[in-house]
């Protein structure tokens, strides 16, 4: 029987069911339980604001989002948005999934923490960000009500969650800092990784190879 978190109903396919074995097996019990919460608190935005998705795609996008922020997945070459994109893309193909799909899903996860851009795009590339934004950030808190979030966190707690989640980012980003040129991970480094210095775009203008 499919399970219900605060009205939503978790899809159960087969698809759905190896996405989150998946996860249990790569990703922490933190991003395991943030991931959940990001689906259930993106669906509830789409139910208020009458935004039809898909709930399969939607599922993987919140599922996948920080697959980069794990050992098994994170790269040193790219952004961590990328890897878990392009490792959502790779198993929405494997199961059949079409690549308009697929890309889909791709653009949630590669877009999910660039403000703005995401939210007038497709249906479940919007829900993902509202999802991220509004466990993450806060963002959309008083969209819910206090009986739907008591019902969230009871099915997927977050203890420590604004430190840890913090501490999580850091340690999947600290070895590729400059990935997180223009964006808002640079923060976090900032932040947390002594003498890390975040890229000037102002001084990459400045001092590029063209004559003035």
């Amino acid at each position: 029987m499919a399970e219900i978190i605060s009205g939503v109903t978790i899809p159960d396919s087969k698809l759905a069911q190896e996405a989150t074995e998946l996860v249990r097996e790569f990703a922490s019990q933190l991003i395991y339980d943030h991931s959940r919460r990001v689906y259930v608190l993106g669906a509830l935005r789409g139910q208020r604001d009458g935004i039809s998705y898909d709930p399969e795609l939607l599922y993987v996008g919140a599922m996948f989002h920080d697959l980069g922020l794990t050992d098994k997945y994170a790269r040193d070459d790219q952004r961590f948005e990328i890897d878990g994109a392009d490792e959502a893309r790779r198993f929405l193909l494997s199961h059949g999934v079409a690549d308009v799909d697929a890309d889909k899903v791709w653009n949630a996860i590669a877009l999910h923490t660039t403000p703005e851009i995401p939210l007038h795009m497709e249906a479940e590339v919007a829900l993902v960000t509202r999802g991220v934004e509004h466990d993450v950030l806060g963002i959309g808190f008083d969209t819910i009500t206090e009986e739907q979030r008591a019902e969230i966190v009871k099915a997927h707690p977050r203890p420590d969650f604004k430190n840890r989640i913090l501490q999580a980012f850091t340690n999947g980003i600290k070895h590729r800092p400059e990935t997180t040129f223009g964006n808002v991970k640079a923060d976090v480094l900032e932040h947390f990784v002594p003498g890390f210095e975040r890229g000037d775009f102002v001084e990459v203008i400045r001092s590029n190879k063209w004559p003035e």
